[in-house]
């Protein structure tokens, strides 16, 4: 069987442990994950998980890979500016994007066409492809801005998955509350997963 190819984005907004957690059970899977960390991302995951992330692009990688117990083959750290990584060309970019969790700056970039740097053109690319695209806002309250750019995307064909865990399954931990959103990411991915039972299952 064809090993997945997925690209992940963590973009700046509050809930790098989604972005994280995600990365975790992609790689469990045994996806091959290209991940871009836009620059504001890095500042919030220093400042809400435990990890001492490197500075350097090249240090982050290799941390990750060691973090992950995984190669080069299964998770590659891209450049923002990286305007020859398979993301960035119709011809050759992963089927599926996520970006999670997705800034309100971010999603407004790319329901405008920017473009500006990797995420954004990758998300270009998903959509001019018509490939799937999930976006995990992690916002509150949304503006009209906020909701105008989320519906314009949803009309392109992307999807809106917010970070809004249901408690109907009583979860014990903050833990289990990630959990639910990066569950509901992966059966998005079609990628199978035992975080969560789904509805009416035991």
């Amino acid at each position: 069987m064809k090993q997945r190819t997925i690209t992940l984005a963590i973009t700046g907004a509050s809930g790098a442990q989604y972005g994280l957690r995600l990365l975790e059970c992609l790689l469990a899977a045994e996806c091959k994950v290209y991940l871009l960390i836009s620059s504001a991302a890095q500042v919030v995951i220093r400042t809400e998980t435990d990890l001492d992330l490197p500075e350097e692009a090249e240090d982050q990688e290799a941390f990750l890979q060691r973090l992950f117990n995984v190669d080069e083959e299964q998770l590659q750290l891209l450049a923002k500016d990286d305007w020859f990584a398979p993301p960035a060309s119709g011809s050759s970019s992963p089927s599926s994007m996520v970006i999670c969790p997705a800034s309100g700056g971010t999603i407004s970039a790319i329901a405008h066409g920017a473009s500006n740097n990797l995420i954004e053109r990758a998300a270009d690319v998903a959509l001019k492809e018509r490939r799937q695209l999930i976006l995990v806002p992690r916002e509150t309250p949304y503006s009209q801005i906020h909701l105008e750019n989320m519906l314009k995307l949803t009309q392109m064909g992307a999807m809106i998955l917010p970070a809004s865990p249901g408690f109907y399954m009583q979860p014990q931990n903050i833990n289990e509350l990630i959990d639910f959103i990066v569950a509901r990411i992966l059966d998005q991915l079609g990628i199978e997963q035992d975080l969560m039972p789904r509805w009416g299952e035991s």
